[in-house]
Order: C-alpha cells, then sequence, then structure tokens
C-alpha cells in the first residue's frame, strides 16, 4: 500500500481529478457525447499516466477488474429486472397495473401520488431498483398517458423509490452504510430522518405545485386506453411474492430469480419455450395496433440491458483504477486530518460521497470511500458517527442516480427510458438530500456528541 501511495502523489492525484472533471464536462456537456465515449478516454489517458510512474502493465490490468468484479451482483440483477419487465408485460401484470392505473388516475395529484406509491413500495421490499423496474414502470406509462414529461414523471418515480430505500432495513445501501459507520441499523435508519423526511416533505411538495399547473391530457384517452387492457387476477400472486420474500430479508436476486420462475411458468401456458426464450432476450412485443399502447408495453428483456451494462462496466473499470491507486483518497487525506468542525467534517463527507460518485459511478464505492476516510476525524472530536452514516446515505447513496455514467441512473434510464440528463433536475429528493445534510452540519440539529464512537 505504502508503494502506491508514493506513486500516487497530492500533486499527481489532484490533476488526475480535476481532468477527469474536465473530460466528462467537455464531453458530456460541451459535446453532448453518450456517457461511455469520455469514459473509454478517461480510461485511455489514465492508463498512460500511470505506466509513466512505474505502475505496472498487470496491476492496472488488476485495477480495472478489481473494479469490474465490485459491479457484478448489480449487472447480474440489470438482467434479471429486464427479464421480469418482459416476462411482467406478457402474463398480464404490468398491463394490470397500467389499468389500475387509468381507472383511477387524476392529474391534480398524479405527480405526488406516484412519489408516495414508489416511497411505499421502496419502503416495502428495500430496493430502489426493483422498485423502478417494476411499478416504476407502469407509473411511468400512466403518466405519459396524462401528458406528463416523462423527467417529470421519472423524477417523481426515482424521488419515492429512494426515499423508501433509504427507510427500510431491508436495503442493502441502509445496511452498509450503518456497517461502515458502525452503528445499529434502527437507530441508523432514526436518525436518518433529520434529513431524509424533510426532503421528503420538499419534494412532496413542489410535486403538489407542478401537478396542479398540469393541464395535458385527457379522461377520455385515458378511458380507451383502459378498453385495450384485460387485468388478471393473477397479477396479485407475483407482487405478493415480491413483497413477502423481501419482508423475511430474501436477497433480490434469488426473490427476482423465483419470480421470475413463476412468471415464466404462467407464461408457457400459453406460450411456447421458444417464444419464452426469445421475451426473455429481446423483450415483450404486444400484438396491438395502438401506436401509444405499443410505446407502452413494448419494454423488457436482457439486450435492453446491455446499453446499461456497458456504460457501467467502463464507469467500474474506470473507478477500479481510482480506487485502488488511492486516487481520491491521495486528495481528501490531507483535509480530513486538518478540519477540527463537526461542521466541516460532515461537509467534506458530502462532498466526497458526492464527488466519489462523479468519478468513479457506484455506489457503493461512494459510501465506503468515504466512510473509511473520514471515520477517524468522528472519533478525533468526539461526533456520533450516526451522523456520519446519514451523510454517508444522503450523499454517497442518493446522488448516483444524477451521474449518466453511475450504475444507478444508468439504469434508471434505460428502465424508465428517459436520459438521466432530463430526469436528474426533477430528481428532488437526491438534490435536497446533500442540503439538508449540510444544513443539519452547519445548525448542529440532529448532530449528537458521543464520546463512545459507536
Amino acid at each position: 500500500m505504502d508503494e502506491k501511495i508514493n506513486k500516487i502523489n497530492f500533486k499527481l492525484a489532484f490533476s488526475i481529478v480535476i481532468g477527469l472533471i474536465m473530460i466528462f464536462s467537455i464531453g458530456i456537456i460541451g459535446l453532448q457525447l453518450p456517457a461511455f465515449m469520455p469514459l473509454i478516454v478517461s480510461l485511455v489517458l489514465i492508463v498512460i499516466i500511470l505506466r509513466f510512474r512505474q505502475i505496472t502493465w498487470d496491476e492496472l490490468q488488476n485495477n480495472i477488474l478489481a473494479g469490474i468484479r465490485t459491479g457484478l451482483a448489480p449487472l447480474f440483477l440489470f438482467l434479471l429486472i429486464g427479464m421480469l419487465i418482459a416476462l411482467w408485460m406478457g402474463t398480464g401484470v404490468i398491463p394490470s397495473m397500467l389499468w389500475l392505473g387509468f381507472k383511477s388516475a387524476n392529474s391534480t395529484w398524479f405527480l405526488p401520488s406516484t412519489l408516495l406509491v414508489s416511497a411505499l413500495v421502496g419502503s416495502m421490499i428495500g430496493s430502489a431498483f426493483t422498485t423502478i423496474g417494476t411499478v416504476g414502470v407502469a407509473l411511468m406509462g400512466v403518466g405519459i398517458t396524462l401528458g406528463f414529461h416523462p423527467a417529470l414523471v421519472a423524477g417523481a418515480i426515482l424521488s419515492g423509490a429512494i426515499f423508501g430505500d433509504k427507510s427500510s432495513p431491508l436495503s442493502d445501501s441502509t445496511n452498509l452504510a450503518a456497517s461502515i459507520a458502525e452503528t445499529d441499523l434502527f437507530a441508523h435508519i432514526k436518525n436518518l430522518m433529520w434529513t431524509t423526511l424533510p426532503a421528503l416533505l420538499v419534494s412532496l411538495i413542489i410535486f403538489v405545485i407542478l401537478g396542479m399547473g398540469h393541464h395535458g391530457g385527457n379522461d377520455n384517452q385515458l378511458s380507451t386506453l383502459s378498453q385495450l387492457i384485460t387485468p388478471t387476477w393473477w397479477s396479485i400472486i407475483p407482487l405478493g411474492l415480491l413483497v413477502g420474500m423481501a419482508f423475511f430479508k430474501i436477497p433480490a436476486i434469488p426473490t427476482l430469480l423465483l419470480n421470475i420462475g413463476l412468471t415464466g411458468t404462467v407464461y408457457l401456458f400459453n406460450h411456447s419455450a421458444q417464444s419464452l426464450s426469445q421475451i426473455l432476450m429481446d423483450g415483450f412485443k404486444t400484438t396491438s395496433k395502438n401506436p401509444e399502447l405499443i410505446n407502452l408495453l413494448n419494454r423488457g428483456g436482457m439486450i435492453s440491458m446491455m446499453p446499461t451494462v456497458i456504460v457501467i462496466m467502463l464507469a467500474l473499470a474506470l473507478g477500479g483504477i481510482l480506487t485502488e491507486q488511492r486516487v481520491l483518497q491521495t486528495v481528501m487525506e490531507p483535509l480530513s486530518k486538518k478540519i477540527k468542525s463537526s461542521a466541516g467534517i460532515l461537509t467534506g463527507v458530502v462532498f466526497t460521497g458526492i464527488t466519489a460518485n462523479f468519478l468513479i459511478g457506484e455506489q457503493y464505492l461512494a459510501t465506503i470511500l468515504p466512510g473509511q476516510l473520514w471515520k477517524p476525524a468522528f472519533d478525533r472530536i468526539e461526533i456520533s458517527r450516526l451522523a456520519l452514516g446519514r451523510a454517508l446515505e444522503d450523499s454517497g447513496t442518493v446522488t448516483n442516480y444524477l451521474v449518466p455514467w453511475g450504475v444507478a441512473g444508468s439504469f434508471a434510464a434505460q428502465t424508465l427510458g428517459v436520459p438521466v440528463s432530463d430526469f436528474a433536475p426533477f430528481v428532488f429528493f437526491a438534490i435536497l438530500s446533500p442540503v439538508f445534510s449540510l444544513l443539519s452540519a452547519w445548525t448542529g440539529i440532529g448532530i449528537k456528541k458521543n464520546i463512545d464512537p459507536k
């Protein structure tokens, strides 16, 4: 480890961080290139730079592979969600949710209702990804039919799903943050409410205001589409299975596999094995000639997830080099040792979490690295580590949805069919969480002093 630190000094690490920020800014904002282009350019340049610093080719390759390995679980999860969306379309589960949405939708209250429904489902199953890929897809269809801008609907879905994920004891990210901070899980969740509830409340108010000003869509259009969809009673079973397995704390991958097995078996009652293999790979294709219904229902399949998988693998590869060579740590460590105030330390955690998300693109690493970096500072000035866990969630977890090459952002964009750059300004919960975290840090509200670091 010392050898790596000697090779990557502060000046070089700082230059790399600034250089990457410039590459991403020019490539994505200036030239409007797809996210994979600045990622490839960054990978090539950083490999060349580090090779000149006597980092061996083997070490660089191992760094890249180490980064990719950290994302194997979510990458596999994306393929499973792609299959599940296709099967839930083909067996009538998502169309049944659409039918219910068309029958009960009210344009004035649709956006705040979407936020609350996503938050409720996310809290029950503890997974923002699964929430987005199931009820989120259905809510997206209803919102578009009502005439809302897709980015606005995506913002409401994501705001609710992220809140649910953060507030659930079943959530991987919530358990991770509590583990890194070495705090009790339920004490961690309770402490989150100092910033999480205000962010949700303000988001809800904003969506109420935006919904009241909406004048698109009409009831006749909803009625026409609802008549083209036949709901199925059996849709309750896979939904119940999803919630039930989450309740018993069964991990996401086996939960999705069992749901795929159940819905795949039902699909075979009326289709051939060849049709099943095709829908799993290529997604569901409706036989309806209605263009709006085609746009709503033709979704899913593993192939649909491949653009997201490609971007995420490149981001993880870059993140692997930055993590293994301690680039971000080298930049931030001198600062973390000099700051003496609780407000300054919490600000550092939030800033590091956001920066890590944009540089590494993986929310777990953006939680782990700031936690490891700033944990000694909390013990030094005797702040409760509950504050650390909350700051990690308010920055490392939520802001990944705002990163075009981030694991969460890429997944949401592909699943909901809206680019990150479009929906990011409307994911108010993800924007407000770090804001309220900083307000808490500088006002002292919700910050506990604790001589015992745990």
